[in-house]
């Protein structure tokens, strides 16, 4: 996998103190492209000047452009948003939280971290369902490879997250969970970011694995809900006083 080496200089020119950020996206679900950007997630925290005042600071910075060729878009969410995101069962910003393509990191990065088992719910479940109906619905709309792949990427994430409690997003380690031509449709993908996916019949098998998925929540040994959240609490408390 090849990420650019200037990735590490990205946090310290942004505009408030990271408490992270990592790669997601294709990088992160172990089918990047050659033509890939880097999609580049994380957490900012806003000075307690910019939470208490008239004039608070941004919940959220979105930024997208191009450095040596590359398209980056970073989105950064500030810490209070991201925790409760955190424990409002978003699978999105668990694996952004998750991911081991860390290119920034700090001691809050570690207590979220560490906190982050106490987020995980049989209800994640709806979010990956939802995941997979959209990306399935827009590869009917295309053809492309890339919905297709996520299609099962997200199922197949779903299933593992709801049978282990372990939150994987690389397809490749999960192809266990997926059809036996789906590591084909990887290395194809490799290829072309926007290829058009090769003439097979997915629908009957992205079917089973919705089942599979769902049948996986109702019998989850996951929580009903998350059990951290006066430590988050706690952690925010004590991040926000620290910028005084």
């Amino acid at each position: 996998m090849n990420l650019p080496a200037w990735l590490p200089e990205i946090p310290g020119e942004q505009p408030y103190p990271l408490v992270f950020a990592t790669v997601s996206g294709a990088h992160l679900y172990g089918f990047p492209s050659a033509d890939s950007d880097v999609d580049l997630r994380g957490v900012h925290v806003l000075p307690l000047r910019e939470i208490v005042g008239l004039r608070t600071g941004p919940a959220t910075l979105d930024r997208t452009w191009t450095r040596d060729g590359v398209e980056v878009d970073l989105v950064t969410h500030d810490l209070a948003k991201f925790c409760g995101l955190l424990l409002n069962r978003n699978g999105y910003v668990l694996e952004q939280l998750l991911s081991p393509l860390v290119v920034s990191s700090s001691p809050l990065h570690e207590e979220l971290t560490a906190l982050a088992p106490g987020c995980l719910t049989r209800h994640h479940a709806h979010h990956y369902l939802g995941f997979a109906r959209t990306q399935w619905r827009l590869f009917e709309k295309n053809g492309e490879l890339k919905p297709l792949l996520y299609t099962f990427r997200v199922l197949a994430t779903g299933i593992h997250l709801m049978r282990t409690g372990e939150l994987d997003a690389d397809l490749t380690h999960l192809f266990g969970y997926v059809p036996a031509y789906v590591p084909d449709l990887v290395a194809a993908k490799r290829d072309a970011e926007h290829g058009r996916a090769p003439a097979i019949n997915a629908a009957a098998d992205v079917a089973s694995l919705t089942a599979s998925l769902e049948a996986a929540r109702d019998s989850s040994p996951l929580p009903e809900a998350a059990t951290v959240r006066d430590a988050m609490h706690d952690l925010v408390v004590r991040a926000r006083l620290a910028t005084a």
